[in-house]
């Protein structure tokens, strides 16, 4: 394939990974990219995923036996390796963090997921407190596209290998996903990873898009590009980086982010309107973005607006057409039995008023209070106002011993 086409190609879906800390998430994106997505200082000290992580990767098919084949860093196949590859599919990765404290973060990511990997290191017992945590999550926010991945292969024995695995099964065990494809992998040493990819081809499709409809694109990242020092002529606008939901955008269109910016200290907030300067999937840029992939949106906006992931959480669409941002969000809920995420087994109560929760509203997070309820409903005053639509899916956590943890699940009414 040509470079002119790969340039032209944007990521057609977007797959998480996710699953508990320090089971090798970041090391298999990788792995399947070549991209090491931990890249915040904090993250790089400390040795772990605090920020979402993107990354993009191409699955080429060999053209003699047409399987996947690996990628390090031109494609290769063993069966062929003078075949000429045909590249298939581009793909979008988003590491989640698998520590407990940042279940938000991984929330939050969530809502662009249209597929996921689900990693579980040989090397532990099967399920550890947030791969369960991450798994429900996907079952709630409707992620049901999944490849679980057995990592670590290369640090246990055959024996602890198989034993794994049929934790792994047990685990799945009647549940939606009892049937999803079990990949055994070593991202470190890159072993299987054609074969995941051949999963990923098989059991994450490619879901169609809404092309027509009004754009709309929910926003998880936003940064400054700009180095210290940089002399003001040089200077370049803010960066908003995230996942088009439906339509198009195009450079030179005027667009609209809200709820925006919070206006003083009254708890009102104004949507910003600026204009797209560029558009860019990874290292590609291009003129039109469409539904598919994780995109960054280079704006006129002052960078000190977007610095710091300050407007995640908003959503991007034409001036006007925008559902309004709520500050009351009413939504029918549904409990789990048990609190999610913790070692120790803790039974859900029911919602009382005035309560505070933390919701996770498409790709926003905010904490709301309680103003009432009933069996099936209920209804949130929120700190932050969110964009939201019926229908929009609703993660519901509840701060339990120092921590935020989930508790069940709602469909927005209005």
């Amino acid at each position: 394939m040509s470079e002119t086409t790969l340039e032209n190609m944007q990521p057609n879906v977007n797959i998480g990974i996710v699953g508990h800390v320090d089971h090798g998430k970041t090391t298999l994106v990788q792995a399947l990219t070549g991209t090491w997505t931990m890249r915040h200082s904090e993250e790089i000290k400390r040795g772990m995923t605090i920020k979402l992580g993107f990354a993009d990767g191409e699955v080429w098919e060999c053209s003699d036996c047409g399987f996947p084949e690996k990628y390090s860093p031109e494609p290769v196949c063993e069966c062929s390796p003078g075949s000429k590859p045909k590249l298939v599919r581009r793909i979008s990765y988003v590491d989640a963090p698998g520590h407990e404290i940042l279940m938000a973060t991984m929330l939050s990511g969530a809502a662009l997921m249209d597929g996921a990997l689900l990693v579980i290191a040989a090397n532990e017992n099967a399920p550890q407190p947030q791969t369960l945590e991450h798994f429900l999550a996907l079952d709630i926010l409707g992620i049901r596209n999944l490849v679980v991945v057995q990592n670590k292969i290369d640090v246990v024995s055959p024996e602890r290998a198989k034993e794994s695995y049929n934790e792994i099964k047990k685990f799945l065990h009647n549940t939606w996903a009892e049937n999803a494809p079990i990949i055994p992998v070593s991202s470190l040493k890159r072993v299987n990873i054609d074969a995941l990819l051949a999963a990923i081809e098989k059991y994450i499709p490619t879901p169609k898009r809404d092309e027509n409809s009004n754009p709309l694109m929910f926003v998880v990242r936003s940064f400054d590009v700009n180095r210290p020092g940089t002399k003001p002529e040089d200077l370049v606008g803010g960066i908003i980086g995230g996942s088009i939901i439906q339509g198009k955008f195009k450079v030179g269109d005027e667009i609209e982010i809200s709820p925006g910016l919070q206006l003083g200290n009254e708890g009102k907030y104004e949507p910003i309107t600026t204009e797209i300067t560029s558009l860019r999937f990874g290292k590609y840029e291009v003129e039109e973005a469409k539904p598919g992939g994780l995109v960054a949106i280079g704006t006129k906006l002052d960078p000190t607006l977007t610095k710091s992931d300050n407007l995640v959480g908003n959503i991007v669409g034409k001036p006007g057409l925008i559902p309004p941002a709520i500050s009351d969000l009413e939504f029918e809920y549904h409990l789990f039995k048990n609190v999610v995420g913790s070692k120790e087994e803790i039974k859900v109560d029911p919602l009382t008023k005035n309560e505070v929760l933390m919701l996770a509203v498409g790709a926003s997070l905010t904490i709301g209070t309680v103003s009432s309820f009933n069996k099936e409903t209920a209804s949130v005053k929120l700190k932050r106002p969110v964009v939201a639509w019926k229908g929009l899916r609703v993660a519901i956590s509840r701060r339990i011993a120092g921590r935020w943890r989930l508790i069940g699940w709602g469909l927005v009414n209005r």
